[in-house]
Formats: structure tokens, C-alpha cells, sequence
């Protein structure tokens, strides 16, 4: 599927870029990781990590069974939605977004299993959006936390990175005041003018790295 017309170069050049990541995040590589196998006490442990401290107990959490199918480990009693690690990824994540997130969440792991990836898969979600069968609700928030491991008797999350994102479908610098430029500690705009775009909040990381 190409993509939207009013899509500038620079625009379809990072949705190249979100499609590789939302595929890394969405499609299991095979591999074994330490994070494979977890029982749901500890997917849960390190789920809610990613959530601010005074919302991670009442977070509903979703994960896998030994199986492998994609459930719910805990029922929420607050507005956050999080996600334990996929199991094969070769990237240790873990994510919380809020509950009026989740239908376009599903419909990306719904795209997903029938085989659609990449660009296709994050265009066809904004196709949804535009005709208005897929919800994107401006201004919610996704955090989202990486590591290199975590402790196994406690669950951290070792070398912890967390990073903010808050969707804000259409959105440019002219409508924000927010740049496009990525800014380590400010906020920027990625995908700025399509139904993708998000305010990015990237905080340095330790060492001075991207």
C-alpha cells in the first residue's frame, strides 16, 4: 500500500523507520531469551515498570501463556493497560499505554497474525483511522521502557531506559509549536501531519548514547 499522498519524503522515510520497530515489537524472532517462559507474577513485575510509581497496581497487564497465546494476566482497576515483555524479541520491552489505546493496539497485533508487517501494517492502521473504524485518541499516552535484563529474584529491570510517547494524530509544528527535531530531553514530533503523529519525549541516555 503506498502512502498517503500528503506524506512529504522525510515523513515516509520515518514511517519506514516506525515500521521496523513496530514489526521488532510485534513479530517474535524465534530466538530463546532470558525474558522467554516467565510465569505471570513476573511478567507482571516487569510490566508495570514501565508505568508511573503511584498507577503500576492498579494496571491491568497483558502477556503469554505457556502456550504462547497473547491474554491478560490482570484485570486493571485504573486507566493504564501494560505489556510484558514478547518473548522472543531480542530487545527487552515493556510498555504501558492508556485503556482508550487499545483497540488500535489490538488491531495491530489483529494485522499482525494475519501476516501484514512493516509499512503496511502501521499504514493500514491509518487508513482505519482516516475512514473512522479505528480510534487514535489525541493526547493519550504509551511509555515505553527497555533493558538489557532484569534481576531474577526481584523482577528490576536492569539498565532501565524509559522514553514517553503521547499520540496526537495530524499534528505538526504549526498546530504544536513542538519541533520535528529530535530533542534528548524535550519534546519533538514524529510523523508530524499524518494519523501516526506522536510527541516523542526522549530522555539522554546514561553515557551520553541515543
Amino acid at each position: 500500500m503506498s502512502l498517503p499522498l500528503r506524506c512529504a519524503p522525510l515523513t515516509a522515510a520515518l514511517v519506514a523507520l516506525w515500521a521496523g520497530l513496530v514489526t521488532l515489537w510485534a513479530a517474535p524472532a524465534g530466538a530463546q531469551q532470558p525474558w522467554s517462559g516467565l510465569d505471570a507474577a513476573t511478567q507482571i513485575r516487569l510490566a508495570v515498570q514501565a508505568a508511573p510509581q503511584e498507577m503500576r497496581g492498579g494496571a491491568a497487564v497483558q502477556g503469554y501463556e505457556a502456550s504462547g497465546a497473547f491474554v491478560t494476566l490482570r484485570a486493571g482497576a485504573n486507566e493504564l493497560v501494560c505489556m510484558a515483555p514478547t518473548p522472543s524479541s531480542p530487545q527487552l520491552e515493556v510498555s504501558c499505554h492508556h485503556e482508550a489505546l487499545e483497540p488500535f493496539f489490538a488491531r495491530g497485533r489483529a494485522l499482525a497474525g494475519q501476516g501484514v508487517s512493516g509499512e503496511e501494517r502501521v499504514t493500514a492502521r491509518w487508513r482505519e483511522w482516516e475512514e473512522g473504524r479505528l480510534s487514535i485518541p489525541y493526547g493519550s499516552a504509551a511509555y515505553v521502557l527497555t533493558g538489557t535484563g532484569f534481576d531474577a529474584a526481584t523482577g528490576a529491570i536492569e539498565g532501565a531506559y524509559l522514553r514517553w510517547v503521547i499520540y496526537t494524530p495530524m499534528a505538526t509544528t504549526a498546530t504544536t509549536g513542538i519541533p520535528e527535531q529530535p530533542s534528548a530531553g524535550g519534546p519533538w514530533l514524529m510523523l508530524p501531519g499524518t494519523p501516526g503523529a506522536h510527541i516523542m519525549i526522549t530522555p539522554p541516555r546514561p553515557g551520553g548514547g541515543r
